[in-house]
């Protein structure tokens, strides 16, 4: 039995007339009569009752007509499906990062991409850069966001946004009334940092501290940036975050650029060679509105 011959009988039953049946199809009555017959015996009853006069549905019929619509219209779905997934309108889109990366551009984007894809189940899963990695290699997640992503990867990399860094200060600081502040006036500072071995942010940071000239002087060690604005306003220490993490107010810490030390926290997209349409159009939503709503961002700060 094919699909075809649903139709057929579909279009019989609606009818009831093989010649008007014919005609809707826009094939020639006689080889519909047969199609029919072969469904017929196919399934092994009759489905309608021929008279010179009329056409009519036997009670396997009518069942077989409800049914029959169901398949179609349920055909129908899986080929529209297909193809929305084909073209990138929808389908389910993976995305790993930290929270800290939904503090800058990326929550704007999310919003615009749901409002504009609304059949595409967009998932975030907040997880460390570590993981992240792994999550795509393996193919957990579809798309990720990294600060400092790894130098050699089989992945698709490309820059996402541009963002800056900025120090983290008791609003009460001897250096809170600055508008920048250079590394090296961290010297004799106690910091509180991400830690190390599950952020490659964190060990660049740690690097151009050593190349300013001093070895930091740690008081605690966390997952997540967004944690530290709540460290440093508990008086303990400082903490150089990226940028847009600084716009995370709190009333007992004041956030300040640092000065030009040659890092940064630019965040990267990365994401499989064969990502697929709706990677693709996620990616190009990100191109074309990143700097704006950074920009704006920043304007707001």
């Amino acid at each position: 039995m094919e699909l075809r011959h649903l139709r057929y009988f579909v279009a019989v039953a609606r009818h009831l007339s093989f010649t008007a049946a014919a005609e809707s199809l826009g094939i020639s009555q006689p080889p519909l009569s047969q199609q029919i017959r072969a469904l017929e015996l196919e399934v092994g009853t009759d489905l309608f009752e021929r008279t010179t006069r009329r056409v009519v549905l036997t009670r396997a019929g009518h069942d077989f007509l409800a049914r029959a619509e169901s398949i179609l219209e349920k055909s129908g779905e899986a080929m529209d499906r297909a193809r929305a997934i084909g073209n990138g309108t929808a389908g389910i889109l993976n995305i790993g990062l930290t929270g800290s990366v939904l503090a800058g551009p990326l929550g704007g984007i999310v919003h615009a991409f749901g409002q504009r894809h609304a059949d595409v189940d967009l998932r975030i899963h907040e997880m460390s850069p570590n993981r992240q990695i792994f999550a795509l290699k393996s193919h957990q997640v579809d798309l990720i966001f990294l600060r400092s992503p790894p130098r050699e990867t089989d992945f698709t990399l490309e820059p996402a946004w541009r963002e800056g860094l900025s120090v983290v200060l008791p609003a009460d600081h001897p250096l809170a009334d600055r508008t920048e502040i250079p590394l090296g006036d961290l010297a004799h500072e106690t910091f509180a940092i991400l830690n190390p071995s599950e952020s490659q942010f964190a060990r660049e940071i740690w690097s151009r501290c050593l190349g300013a000239g001093f070895t930091p002087r740690i008081s605690q060690q966390v997952n997540e940036a967004t944690s530290l604005v709540s460290l440093v306003a508990a008086g303990l220490g400082i903490a150089i975050v990226p940028e847009f993490v600084g716009h995370l107010r709190h009333a007992r810490v004041v956030c300040r650029p640092l000065a030009e030390c040659g890092a940064t926290a630019d965040v990267h997209a990365l994401h499989h060679p064969d990502g697929g349409p709706i990677v693709e159009k996620f990616l190009a939503l990100t191109r074309a509105r990143a700097e704006a709503i950074a920009a704006s961002l920043r304007h707001a700060g």
